[in-house]
């Protein structure tokens, strides 16, 4: 149990459950309306993986562990499900195939049935998604010009053309976070965040493009009215049909009808959850650092970036723009390239002696070498890293780009360990820096980066992307930002708050602002041309090969 304060008046005040289902794992959180967590809890999921790219989940395997986390949250928080006013639901961007009845379909070459589900992080359809890309359809435009195998339609074409009989007998394509409201609810809505970031749903148009799907060879979806992709698309935070149905209460051990709302992509939670704290998140860019990295900018107008997915319309903050980046891999990355190290394996086993993750024992023994958080950086001397373990999502939208790692010599101690960690954050830093950069030069200029995510948490983190951007780094109060953005749509639905804006004023709080250091600036300057040269050098590389 975790916990932003201890004293509640539990039979009188009313309260929300935020759900988020990340890659690894589904947690639940409940909060008060004034954005506190009085609990939490998780339940880890599996993740199978295939040759040739293949990541798979299954979706009845998320929703009971959903429904666990919920029961032993609001358990824990020690809540009457009466008081629970409302739930919110985020999720990766994770497509599932359901057919008649809503019977789950194999996806891949397993042939598993209850493997449903091709993770968001599955590049199964590199080539469809070069495909789409080569015909250069004017929706195109509207996902920074290039469309990529982590979003849906390319991954829909996959399946027609290797799994035809499957892709026949679907009677319904989610996005994850859709099919849990409908699990909850039975209702077929989906929401604007979900299939205007990954499907190509025009929400500024408030249409489906038919020509799109008939050129890329989805016109059978087209022909169908959209049926199988989402007939009604509503707002995140809209009240989903007459709330919880009678079994999802039972197995979620709410009360039936608890309003339900429309969700969001797990990403977009954490900007719900943050970028509202400072009343200004034109201002902002909010930034997950999970498994993943990914950034979400709001303007007033449309703001066209090349490599950057968007302008989105209402995907996240209702009647903004939103230009959404990051990379395919962040923490992910810092754990491939610690897992190269020699000393990794006793290192991991010091730290679960500790009851720590290793990053996070790391990061404390980088930091108690150091006389201050940026002055860490010396530890990665002559150590360069370019992150790139799954590609460039951002600003080169390039699936093809791999990680260069540059300067090891034959060490094997505990401190060339921390000198390579120490590098591999300061990388993700400067991918982050070419994404600000990348989005200002285009018009979309931020002041500050508002953080979020489980790989983002220790304060040296947060002062080295502050020092490598260039940027104020800026933590909230909540201790979990992306349940807390879950669970003000929850509010929102349940109808304690007029609009998502005015939810996020009163929910979020600014907790710690990390300024950039000006004594490291001209050192992480040198590092970030460094990043940039590596970049230059393996992609002119991989085009000899």
């Amino acid at each position: 149990m975790s916990s932003d304060h201890t004293t509640f008046d539990a039979a009188n005040a009313r309260f929300v459950v935020g759900v988020d289902v990340g890659t690894g794992s589904a947690r639940a959180g409940v909060f008060d309306l004034d954005g506190r967590m009085l609990a939490t809890a998780k339940h880890d999921i599996t993740l199978y993986r295939e040759s040739g790219s293949i990541v798979e989940q299954s979706s009845g395997e998320i929703w009971d562990a959903v429904c666990y986390a919920v029961r032993d949250a609001v358990a824990q928080a020690d809540v009457a499900p009466e008081r629970i006013v409302g739930i919110g639901f985020d999720a990766t961007c994770s497509l599932v195939v359901l057919g008649a009845g809503g019977a789950p379909l194999a996806v891949g070459p397993s042939e598993e049935a209850r493997r449903d589900i091709i993770v968001w992080m599955d590049h199964r359809a590199v080539e469809q998604a070069e495909r789409i890309n080569a015909a250069g359809h004017d929706v195109l435009k509207y996902v920074g010009g290039r469309i990529s195998p982590e979003m849906e339609t390319p991954k829909l074409l996959w399946l027609r053309e290797h799994r035809p009989a499957v892709f026949d007998a679907a009677w319904q394509f989610f996005d994850l976070t859709d099919f849990l409201t409908w699990r909850a609810t039975g209702d077929l809505s989906r929401s604007t965040c979900t299939v205007t970031c990954k499907w190509t749903y025009l929400a500024h148009e408030q249409r489906w493009d038919a020509s799109y799907f008939q050129s890329i060879g989805l016109g059978v979806l087209a022909d169908e009215d959209f049926a199988r992709i989402g007939q009604k698309v509503v707002e995140p935070g809209t009240r989903l049909g007459d709330g919880l149905t009678p079994e999802a209460a039972a197995a979620l051990g709410l009360n039936p009808g608890t309003p339900v709302a429309a969700g969001v992509i797990d990403a977009h939670a954490g900007g719900i959850g943050t970028v509202g704290a400072e009343g200004e998140p034109e201002a902002c860019l909010a930034y997950v650092f999970g498994t993943s990295s990914c950034t979400m900018t709001t303007t007033r107008e449309p703001v066209f970036v090349p490599g950057v997915w968007g302008p989105y319309f209402s995907a996240m903050v209702p009647n903004a723009w939103l230009n959404e980046g990051g990379q395919s891999v962040a923490g992910a990355a810092i754990e491939r390239l610690l897992a190269l190290h020699p000393a990794s394996t006793d290192a991991r086993m010091q730290a679960q002696g500790a009851n720590q993750s290793l990053p996070e024992m790391l990061a404390h023994s980088a930091t108690r070498a150091s006389a201050n958080l940026s002055g860490v950086v010396n530890l990665a001397e002559g150590v360069h890293v370019v992150p790139e373990f799954l590609g460039n999502r951002a600003p080169f939208a390039d699936p093809h780009a791999r990680a260069v790692i540059a300067g090891l010599g034959m060490e094997t101690d505990l401190d060339s360990l921390i000198s390579l960690y120490i590098a591999g954050v300061c990388s993700v830093g400067y991918g982050l820096r070419q994404i600000i950069d990348t989005q200002a030069k285009a018009g979309a200029s931020i002041d500050r980066v508002m953080i979020s995510g489980g790989a983002g948490r220790h304060d040296l983190v947060r002062q080295l992307l502050a020092d490598a951007t260039g940027k104020p780094v800026v933590a909230t109060r909540a201790g979990e930002p992306v349940l807390l953005g879950a669970a003000i749509l929850g509010a929102v639905a349940g109808g304690q708050f007029d609009d998502v804006q005015t939810a996020m004023g009163v929910m979020s709080k600014v907790s710690r602002v990390y300024e950039p250091d000006a004594d490291v600036s001209a050192l992480h300057a040198a590092r970030f041309r460094a990043f940039t040269r590596l970049q230059a050098v393996a992609k002119e590389i991989r085009a000899l090969s």
